[in-house]
């Protein structure tokens, strides 16, 4: 070939197991960093009060909904785009960045046509009264505003990654959630914005990090990909094809919150308010723990896209199952800490009177919770190579079959049906998971196996 080999693109290419690793490390970074921004921003915001928390709370449906459109896209793009560099055809990688941006510009601003204009009927029909109407809408027309600049960022990212630049993807990542850590007590109270400060303070952050992106992909032009509009041609099989893995990655993290919802009417059945306080804070130490989980997905992603796309199907089996090893070992390590460590972790949501009552059931949650965590790499790193390989349909399933089917059905076994009661959800999650794992890296297996046979290649190459 050619064309220059970034670092990125060598990676990419290389060692299956080292580029796991060396692109799984930045995102790990990255993410918690983010992680401990929302952290962060939670406790700006509960410094104005309830009712700002609530429009804050009110808004997050919304704010879900353009974010899994944003990184559901961002996948897509990086798969395509892992794909094109796997098989050495870089005016398909150029083009298929292009296309991923023209999309997610056009998504950003329907988005933001579509919904701003009837933003106050939206919250009210979800349920805002009073003072909290005019609060969540002033901080929603911050966002949906400035929602083509939020999807243009994640998609940004997903290029960088795409092409094996998980580096400057970090370094993006810590500039937005550290510069959004700065700007928030400096909008919302310094200059006494309040809550809509606080949407302010986010949009300026992605604002910056957008122009980072635009000046590593648009002025300085040292990535692998180069974009250039003025011969830009619209090619529908490339939009399929990116969508193809973008529009299920969004129903996905969707699901997520469906499976949530679910979960939460099944607790308040059995336990009350408290069991949604237990699981609540509970869920919030457990995804902290998957945050490296989700770094090492990324990695895999881009990873198997890259062997899918050159045909080796051993080097992509070398990806997938290195990944999952790496992601058990991690998740194990977090479990048996959390699994020690529940009763400090506990004190952290549970110091004041008036959870303190909760302290010990929180503890029971966390022990009986941790141990579906090291079966999670199983299913989710088997949903990264779904991506990979251009198969988004099948990575949505794997989720779907984990969070709404399985999950919910054992919690209800359990917990209602049987009679355990919120001891029986806590059985349910851990079995659920645990059983959608093993049906989905069987169907995983089977799927690198079908691939094997069909491509006839019998020897792994290193390059």
């Amino acid at each position: 070939m050619a064309e220059e080999l970034t670092g990125g693109v060598r990676t990419l290419l290389g060692d299956p197991k080292k580029a796991v690793l060396k692109l799984s490390g930045p995102m790990i970074v990255g993410m918690l960093v983010q992680s401990l921004y929302n952290i962060v921003d939670g406790i700006w915001v509960a410094g104005l009060g309830s009712d700002a928390l609530a429009a804050v709370g009110l808004f997050f449906p919304v704010f879900m909904v353009i974010l899994s459109l944003a990184s559901g896209l961002g996948v897509g793009g990086s798969s395509a785009i892992s794909r094109k560099v796997g098989a050495r055809d870089k005016e398909m990688a150029d083009s298929a960045a292009a296309h991923t941006l023209v999309v997610g510009l056009l998504i950003g601003i329907s988005l933001s046509g579509l919904t701003f204009p009837f933003l106050r009927e939206i919250f009210s029909w979800i349920g805002a009264e009073g003072r909290i109407v005019h609060l969540v809408v002033g901080y929603a027309r911050v966002l949906v505003g400035g929602a083509v600049v939020l999807v243009f960022s994640n998609i940004a990212g997903g290029i960088l990654r795409g092409e094996g630049d998980t580096r400057r993807a970090m370094h993006a990542m810590i500039l937005g959630a550290g510069l959004n850590m700065v700007l928030d007590p400096i909008f919302i109270y310094k200059l006494k914005m309040e809550v809509v400060g606080a949407a302010w303070a986010t949009l300026t952050s992605v604002c910056v990090t957008s122009a980072l992106m635009i000046f590593w992909l648009f002025v300085r032009r040292n990535t692998y990909v180069d974009i250039k509009f003025s011969s830009f041609k619209f090619d529908g099989k490339m939009v399929r094809e990116i969508l193809r893995v973008g529009i299920p990655s969004s129903f996905a993290q969707l699901s997520m919150s469906l499976a949530m919802f679910i979960l939460n009417i099944m607790i308040v059945k059995v336990g009350g308010t408290d069991g949604i306080a237990v699981l609540t804070s509970a869920w919030r130490i457990l995804m902290l723990g998957m945050v490296p989980l989700h770094g090492i997905a990324m990695g895999v992603t881009a990873v198997t896209g890259a062997a899918y796309g050159a045909k080796n199907i051993d080097k992509l089996n070398v990806g997938y199952l290195y990944g999952i090893k790496a992601g058990f070992a991690v998740e194990l390590a977090i479990a048996t800490l959390v699994f020690i460590l529940a009763p400090q972790l506990s004190h952290l949501f549970t110091y004041s009177k008036g959870a303190a009552h909760i302290s010990g059931d929180l503890i029971d949650a966390l022990r009986w919770l941790v141990w579906f965590v090291p079966g999670v790499p199983f299913g989710r790193l088997t949903s990264a190579m779904f991506q990979g390989i251009g198969r988004g349909e099948n990575a949505l399933a794997v989720t779907i079959l984990r969070t709404v089917v399985m999950q919910a059905s054992f919690c209800y076994l359990f917990g209602i049906w049987l009679g355990f009661g919120i001891l029986g959800i806590w059985w349910g999650i851990v079995l659920g998971n645990l059983t959608a794992a093993a049906v989905s890296f069987a169907w995983g297996r089977l799927t690198v196996q079908k691939l094997r046979l069909q491509s006839g290649l019998l020897g792994y190459q290193r390059a």
